[in-house]
Protein backbone atom coordinates (compact mmCIF):
# COMPACT_ATOMS: atom_id res chain seq x y z
CA UNK A 1 0.00 0.00 0.00
CA UNK A 2 0.77 3.89 -0.69
CA UNK A 3 1.21 5.03 3.43
CA UNK A 4 1.63 8.85 3.98
CA UNK A 5 2.70 9.57 7.49
CA UNK A 6 1.96 13.40 8.52
CA UNK A 7 3.30 13.67 11.60
CA UNK A 8 7.05 13.22 12.95
CA UNK A 9 7.64 9.93 14.34
CA UNK A 10 10.49 7.84 14.89
CA UNK A 11 11.79 6.75 11.28
CA UNK A 12 12.16 3.47 12.25
CA UNK A 13 8.34 3.36 11.30
CA UNK A 14 9.59 3.85 7.43
CA UNK A 15 11.81 0.89 7.30
CA UNK A 16 9.52 -1.21 9.34
CA UNK A 17 6.42 -0.53 6.81
CA UNK A 18 8.87 -0.69 3.69
CA UNK A 19 10.02 -4.33 4.63
CA UNK A 20 6.58 -5.60 4.90
CA UNK A 21 6.74 -4.05 1.09
CA UNK A 22 4.61 -0.78 1.76
CA UNK A 23 5.29 2.44 -0.04
CA UNK A 24 5.85 4.95 2.34
CA UNK A 25 6.11 9.15 2.29
CA UNK A 26 7.62 10.66 5.36
CA UNK A 27 6.28 13.81 5.61
CA UNK A 28 6.31 15.76 8.90
CA UNK A 29 6.17 19.07 7.55
CA UNK A 30 3.14 19.04 5.54
CA UNK A 31 0.41 21.14 6.32
CA UNK A 32 -3.06 20.34 5.56
CA UNK A 33 -3.81 22.02 2.17
CA UNK A 34 -0.88 19.70 1.21
CA UNK A 35 -2.48 16.96 2.35
CA UNK A 36 -5.96 17.65 1.18
CA UNK A 37 -4.04 17.98 -2.65
CA UNK A 38 -2.53 14.90 -2.49
CA UNK A 39 -4.47 12.12 -0.06
CA UNK A 40 -6.28 10.89 -2.69
CA UNK A 41 -3.12 8.65 -4.11
CA UNK A 42 -3.03 7.17 -0.43
CA UNK A 43 -3.93 4.14 1.00
CA UNK A 44 -3.04 4.31 4.48
CA UNK A 45 -2.47 7.78 7.01
CA UNK A 46 -0.32 7.46 9.99
CA UNK A 47 -0.97 10.46 12.11
CA UNK A 48 -0.64 12.39 15.48
CA UNK A 49 -2.77 15.19 16.43
CA UNK A 50 -1.55 17.82 13.52
CA UNK A 51 -4.66 17.94 11.47
CA UNK A 52 -8.46 17.09 12.35
CA UNK A 53 -9.39 14.07 10.38
CA UNK A 54 -12.85 15.74 8.89
CA UNK A 55 -15.14 14.81 6.50
CA UNK A 56 -13.70 17.82 4.17
CA UNK A 57 -9.92 15.91 4.55
CA UNK A 58 -11.48 12.16 4.22
CA UNK A 59 -13.67 12.77 1.58
CA UNK A 60 -10.93 13.58 -0.60
CA UNK A 61 -9.31 10.42 0.95
CA UNK A 62 -11.23 8.17 -1.29
CA UNK A 63 -8.48 5.67 -1.60
CA UNK A 64 -8.36 5.24 2.06
CA UNK A 65 -7.58 1.72 3.77
CA UNK A 66 -6.62 2.71 7.23
CA UNK A 67 -5.60 5.69 9.73
CA UNK A 68 -2.99 4.79 11.80
CA UNK A 69 -2.84 7.19 15.21
CA UNK A 70 0.40 7.27 16.78
CA UNK A 71 -1.27 7.71 20.06
CA UNK A 72 -4.36 7.01 21.82
CA UNK A 73 -6.80 10.02 21.76
CA UNK A 74 -9.18 9.72 19.28
CA UNK A 75 -10.88 12.89 19.49
CA UNK A 76 -9.57 14.59 16.32
CA UNK A 77 -11.00 11.48 14.24
CA UNK A 78 -14.71 11.43 12.58
CA UNK A 79 -14.83 8.32 13.96
CA UNK A 80 -18.55 7.68 12.50
CA UNK A 81 -17.61 8.86 9.19
CA UNK A 82 -14.74 5.91 9.28
CA UNK A 83 -17.26 3.57 10.38
CA UNK A 84 -19.44 4.39 7.23
CA UNK A 85 -16.68 4.79 4.81
CA UNK A 86 -15.07 0.89 5.99
CA UNK A 87 -11.77 2.90 6.85
CA UNK A 88 -9.77 1.02 9.42
CA UNK A 89 -8.49 2.83 12.87
CA UNK A 90 -5.91 1.25 14.54
CA UNK A 91 -4.10 3.59 17.62
CA UNK A 92 -1.16 2.66 19.65
CA UNK A 93 -2.35 3.02 23.11
CA UNK A 94 0.00 -0.14 24.39
CA UNK A 95 2.48 1.59 23.01
CA UNK A 96 2.60 4.48 25.48
CA UNK A 97 0.68 2.80 28.37
CA UNK A 98 3.78 2.72 30.29
CA UNK A 99 5.10 5.87 29.99
CA UNK A 100 2.05 7.27 31.13
CA UNK A 101 1.34 4.99 34.13
CA UNK A 102 5.08 5.69 35.01
CA UNK A 103 4.63 9.89 34.51
CA UNK A 104 1.05 9.96 36.55
CA UNK A 105 3.41 7.49 39.37
CA UNK A 106 6.48 10.43 39.17
CA UNK A 107 4.46 13.48 39.53
CA UNK A 108 1.96 12.24 42.38
CA UNK A 109 5.50 10.95 44.32
CA UNK A 110 6.63 14.77 43.38
CA UNK A 111 3.60 16.75 44.17
CA UNK A 112 3.40 14.32 47.94
CA UNK A 113 7.07 14.96 48.74
CA UNK A 114 7.59 18.52 47.75
CA UNK A 115 10.23 17.63 44.73
CA UNK A 116 9.48 20.84 43.49
CA UNK A 117 9.91 23.25 46.22
CA UNK A 118 12.44 21.50 48.09
CA UNK A 119 14.68 21.50 45.77
CA UNK A 120 14.07 24.90 44.43
CA UNK A 121 14.67 26.38 48.39
CA UNK A 122 18.16 24.09 48.46
CA UNK A 123 19.75 25.29 45.72
CA UNK A 124 19.03 28.90 47.55
CA UNK A 125 20.49 27.79 50.78
CA UNK A 126 17.36 27.06 52.22
CA UNK A 127 17.18 23.80 54.65
CA UNK A 128 13.26 23.77 55.42
CA UNK A 129 12.43 20.23 57.12
CA UNK A 130 9.37 20.92 58.29
CA UNK A 131 8.10 22.73 55.85
CA UNK A 132 8.33 19.99 53.34
CA UNK A 133 7.38 17.36 55.00
CA UNK A 134 5.15 14.87 52.82
CA UNK A 135 2.48 12.31 52.74
CA UNK A 136 2.93 8.66 52.09
CA UNK A 137 1.07 6.57 49.56
CA UNK A 138 0.70 3.31 51.57
CA UNK A 139 -2.87 3.19 52.98
CA UNK A 140 -4.25 5.23 50.73
CA UNK A 141 -7.15 4.64 48.47
CA UNK A 142 -6.58 5.47 44.99
CA UNK A 143 -9.35 5.50 42.45
CA UNK A 144 -9.15 5.11 38.87
CA UNK A 145 -11.72 6.43 36.32
CA UNK A 146 -11.30 4.63 32.95
CA UNK A 147 -10.23 1.29 33.44
CA UNK A 148 -8.20 0.94 29.83
CA UNK A 149 -4.75 0.65 29.00
CA UNK A 150 -3.33 3.53 30.90
CA UNK A 151 -6.12 3.13 34.11
CA UNK A 152 -4.93 -0.77 34.06
CA UNK A 153 -1.09 0.08 33.73
CA UNK A 154 -1.30 2.77 35.99
CA UNK A 155 -3.03 -0.04 38.47
CA UNK A 156 -0.27 -2.60 37.76
CA UNK A 157 2.56 0.29 39.06
CA UNK A 158 0.26 1.39 42.29
CA UNK A 159 0.74 -2.14 43.29
CA UNK A 160 3.99 -2.36 45.72
CA UNK A 161 3.02 0.59 47.52
CA UNK A 162 0.14 -0.42 50.12
CA UNK A 163 -2.48 1.51 48.77
CA UNK A 164 -6.45 0.31 47.68
CA UNK A 165 -7.08 0.41 44.08
CA UNK A 166 -11.10 1.27 43.05
CA UNK A 167 -11.54 1.00 39.52
CA UNK A 168 -14.19 2.53 37.71
CA UNK A 169 -15.14 2.02 34.46
CA UNK A 170 -18.64 2.98 32.63
CA UNK A 171 -18.31 0.42 29.84
CA UNK A 172 -16.63 -2.21 31.16
CA UNK A 173 -17.83 -5.00 33.47
CA UNK A 174 -15.93 -7.56 35.42
CA UNK A 175 -12.50 -6.68 35.25
CA UNK A 176 -11.99 -6.61 38.93
CA UNK A 177 -9.13 -8.67 40.21
CA UNK A 178 -7.25 -9.26 43.93
CA UNK A 179 -5.67 -6.20 43.47
CA UNK A 180 -7.98 -3.53 41.84
CA UNK A 181 -11.67 -3.31 42.90
CA UNK A 182 -14.04 -2.96 40.49
CA UNK A 183 -16.47 -0.49 41.72
CA UNK A 184 -19.59 2.00 40.90
CA UNK A 185 -18.75 5.93 40.76
CA UNK A 186 -20.32 6.60 43.46
CA UNK A 187 -18.57 3.92 45.54
CA UNK A 188 -15.50 5.57 44.07
CA UNK A 189 -15.99 8.82 45.34
CA UNK A 190 -16.87 7.48 48.60
CA UNK A 191 -13.53 5.70 49.20
CA UNK A 192 -10.80 7.79 46.86
CA UNK A 193 -8.35 9.58 48.04
CA UNK A 194 -6.49 10.49 45.36
CA UNK A 195 -8.47 10.41 41.86
CA UNK A 196 -6.60 9.58 38.51
CA UNK A 197 -8.17 10.25 35.32
CA UNK A 198 -7.92 7.65 32.16
CA UNK A 199 -10.42 8.62 29.96
CA UNK A 200 -10.32 9.59 26.59
CA UNK A 201 -12.15 12.77 25.29
CA UNK A 202 -15.83 12.41 24.11
CA UNK A 203 -19.01 14.56 24.60
CA UNK A 204 -20.01 12.58 27.23
CA UNK A 205 -16.45 13.46 29.52
CA UNK A 206 -15.94 17.01 28.49
CA UNK A 207 -16.62 19.29 31.63
CA UNK A 208 -17.40 15.94 33.18
CA UNK A 209 -15.57 16.66 36.36
CA UNK A 210 -17.68 20.21 37.70
CA UNK A 211 -17.86 21.43 40.71
CA UNK A 212 -21.14 19.82 41.46
CA UNK A 213 -19.30 16.62 41.11
CA UNK A 214 -16.41 16.99 42.84
CA UNK A 215 -17.92 18.34 45.90
CA UNK A 216 -20.37 14.80 45.83
CA UNK A 217 -16.98 13.13 46.84
CA UNK A 218 -16.73 12.10 49.96
CA UNK A 219 -13.75 13.78 51.41
CA UNK A 220 -10.97 16.01 49.97
CA UNK A 221 -8.96 14.15 47.97
CA UNK A 222 -5.28 14.57 45.19
CA UNK A 223 -6.28 15.16 41.32
CA UNK A 224 -4.45 13.38 38.55
CA UNK A 225 -5.24 14.01 34.90
CA UNK A 226 -2.39 12.66 32.35
CA UNK A 227 -5.49 12.55 30.26
CA UNK A 228 -7.83 15.34 28.82
CA UNK A 229 -7.34 18.72 29.70
CA UNK A 230 -11.27 19.62 28.73
CA UNK A 231 -12.48 16.92 31.41
CA UNK A 232 -11.94 20.46 34.13
CA UNK A 233 -11.64 23.72 33.58
CA UNK A 234 -8.87 25.85 34.97
CA UNK A 235 -11.92 27.72 36.82
CA UNK A 236 -12.90 24.68 38.18
CA UNK A 237 -9.87 23.43 39.62
CA UNK A 238 -9.08 26.68 41.00
CA UNK A 239 -12.78 26.86 42.98
CA UNK A 240 -11.89 23.39 44.23
CA UNK A 241 -8.78 23.98 45.38
CA UNK A 242 -9.93 26.98 47.35
CA UNK A 243 -12.72 25.53 49.18
CA UNK A 244 -10.74 22.54 49.53
CA UNK A 245 -12.29 20.06 47.66
CA UNK A 246 -8.89 19.27 46.00
CA UNK A 247 -5.76 18.82 48.41
CA UNK A 248 -3.43 19.50 45.06
CA UNK A 249 -3.17 18.03 41.23
CA UNK A 250 -1.04 17.27 38.64
CA UNK A 251 -1.76 18.01 35.35
CA UNK A 252 -0.12 16.99 32.36
CA UNK A 253 -2.99 18.13 30.29
CA UNK A 254 -4.57 21.46 29.99
CA UNK A 255 -7.84 22.52 28.96
CA UNK A 256 -6.31 24.87 26.06
CA UNK A 257 -2.81 23.94 25.46
CA UNK A 258 -2.43 26.62 23.42
CA UNK A 259 -1.07 29.60 25.57
CA UNK A 260 -1.00 31.87 22.70
CA UNK A 261 -4.99 31.28 22.22
CA UNK A 262 -6.06 31.58 26.01
CA UNK A 263 -9.63 33.27 26.56
CA UNK A 264 -9.31 36.38 29.29
CA UNK A 265 -10.82 33.82 31.89
CA UNK A 266 -8.55 31.15 30.85
CA UNK A 267 -5.40 33.34 30.69
CA UNK A 268 -6.48 34.48 34.54
CA UNK A 269 -7.15 31.38 35.53
CA UNK A 270 -4.41 29.74 34.60
CA UNK A 271 -2.28 32.09 36.20
CA UNK A 272 -3.89 31.08 39.45
CA UNK A 273 -3.60 27.83 38.96
CA UNK A 274 0.53 28.10 37.76
CA UNK A 275 1.36 30.33 41.26
CA UNK A 276 -0.09 27.49 42.85
CA UNK A 277 2.69 25.26 45.15
CA UNK A 278 -0.05 22.01 45.39
CA UNK A 279 -0.53 21.75 41.30
CA UNK A 280 2.68 20.15 39.07
CA UNK A 281 2.44 20.76 35.64
CA UNK A 282 4.08 18.88 32.59
CA UNK A 283 3.27 19.58 28.79
CA UNK A 284 1.52 16.39 27.84
CA UNK A 285 4.18 14.29 27.75
CA UNK A 286 3.35 11.77 30.18
CA UNK A 287 3.80 9.27 27.08
CA UNK A 288 6.56 11.15 25.09
CA UNK A 289 9.14 9.10 26.35
CA UNK A 290 12.43 7.92 24.08
CA UNK A 291 11.27 4.34 24.80
CA UNK A 292 7.18 4.96 23.83
CA UNK A 293 8.36 6.71 20.58
CA UNK A 294 9.78 3.20 19.61
CA UNK A 295 7.07 1.18 20.85
CA UNK A 296 4.01 3.00 19.10
CA UNK A 297 5.95 1.96 15.79
CA UNK A 298 5.66 -1.50 16.49
CA UNK A 299 2.23 -1.70 18.08
CA UNK A 300 1.21 0.10 14.62
CA UNK A 301 3.10 -1.75 12.23
CA UNK A 302 1.79 -5.06 13.68
CA UNK A 303 -1.94 -4.23 13.62
CA UNK A 304 -1.73 -2.58 10.11
CA UNK A 305 -0.20 -6.28 8.99
CA UNK A 306 -2.33 -8.10 10.72
CA UNK A 307 -5.32 -6.29 9.27
CA UNK A 308 -3.59 -6.21 5.83
CA UNK A 309 -2.51 -10.13 5.58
Amino acid sequence: MKILIIDKMHKSIVSMLEKKGHQVTYSPKITREEILDQVSAYDGLIIRSKTPMDQPLLKKAVNLKFIGRAGAGLDQIDLDYLVNRGIKLFHAAKGNRDAVAEHALAMLLALFNNIKKSDAEVRKGIWDREGNRGHELMGKTVGIMGYGNMGKSFAKRLRGFGVDIYAYDKYKLNFGTNEVKEVIWEKLKAEADILSIHVPLTPETRNFLTLQELESFARPFWLINTARGEVISFKTLNEALDRGILLGAVLDVLENEKFQKFTEEQKEEFEKLASRENVLFSPHVAGWTFESYKKINKVLVKKITKAFK
